[in-house]
């Protein structure tokens, strides 16, 4: 017996609320499917972001809450710092680790909707920068399920949709504006009944992770690949490659990271460290100024290393503060320096 395609998964970042503002504007209120919405946010933040759909269009938009059933036609959206997963058809809400950084992460509920709804699964990929949804987009559409992404050259940011296209060719790529009108034909049609393969091991695992929290046996490196010789950023860990997934790695714990994402939070790190490296030299810099000061008029060795200090620290803080403002140029931000 034929299949509706019920469950749909839309996935943002940078950029992305104007982009499902604009795609869930044009959705009708007959809308057959349940609608999930991950959006990276800050672990701290309020997010507005039901407010803002639930008056974008005629749909009802609400933040998910654990263990109420997903409703058709309703538009559940991700809170900060939990994972929306899918359990039997209920929203699960997981405080499991980060992935590359991000709780919620659009990976982890695009795999759990892999796994729980198979092919009547849709998994969306909108604005945003990285590559975050990449390989949870694979997930879905190797368990028969159906890949949509926004044309990047529509996306304010296309990183996602760049890196989602990457892993996953599909014919369903369209600026944001046709996207909602091709998802709603989607929903409608019947899509044949052939079940697809189990879900594999290695799918089950990381859907587990993202359920179970933080565990120190969440990975256990010795199953796995050697180690890759890369440190968790979150927490020190070491980190190794998870099979097939080529640039994909999760420490001892379960925090996940992409390649692309783990060169990224390595260059705040390494920025941080100038940073902190360029605040020593100048508080260095006044130290050895106030203590030349104090011995004004005394001569001696002293003065002239506190002289030399004080020449030697703004010289190299000089050279750092020039490297790091044009970083800052380069990279389009400002820096309160």
């Amino acid at each position: 017996m034929p299949v509706r395609r019920d469950v749909v998964v839309l996935g943002a970042s940078a950029g992305g609320v104007e982009a499902l503002r604009q795609l869930v504007g044009v959705l009708p209120a007959d809308f057959p499917a349940a609608i999930l919405v991950v959006m990276h946010l800050a672990p701290g933040a309020t997010s507005a972001l039901p407010q803002i759909l639930d008056r974008a269009g005629k749909l009802p938009a609400v933040a998910a809450a654990h263990g109420r059933p997903l409703a058709a036609g309703t538009i559940h959206v991700a809170p900060p710092d939990r994972h929306l997963l899918i359990e039997d058809g209920v929203q699960f809400l997981s405080h499991g680790p980060t992935e590359s950084g991000h709780r919620p992460a659009v990976n982890a509920t695009f795999r759990s909707a892999a796994v729980a709804a198979g092919p009547a699964a849709i998994g969306v990929v909108l604005s945003g920068a990285l590559d975050d949804g990449a390989l949870g987009l694979c997930s879905i559409v190797e368990r028969g399920g159906l890949a949509m992404v926004q044309d990047p050259a529509d996306a304010l940011y296309p990183g996602m949709p760049e890196s989602a296209l990457a892993r996953t060719p599909t014919e369903h790529v369209y600026p944001v504006g046709v996207l909602g009108g091709v998802l709603d034909e989607l929903v409608r049609t019947p899509v044949p009944a052939a079940g697809p393969a189990p879900p594999s091991p290695a799918l089950l695992l990381e859907d587990r992770i993202a359920r179970d929290g933080i565990r120190l046996d969440a990975v256990d490196p010795d199953t796995l690949s050697p180690p890759s010789g890369h440190s968790c950023p979150d927490c020190g860990g070491v980190l190794v490659e998870i099979g097939a997934r080529n640039g994909y790695y999760r420490c001892r714990i379960g925090h996940a990271w992409s390649a692309e994402a783990l060169l990224g939070a390595h260059d705040l790190e390494f920025e941080r460290a100038l940073w902190t490296a360029l605040r020593s030299l100048d508080e260095k810099a006044a130290l050895a100024r106030r203590m030349q000061e104090n011995g004004a008029g005394r001569s001696g060795l002293a003065g002239g290393r506190y002289e030399t200090t004080v020449r030697e620290c703004v010289a190299a803080a000089g050279t750092l503060r020039r490297f790091l403002l044009a970083q800052d140029t380069e990279n389009g931000r400002g820096h309160a320096g």
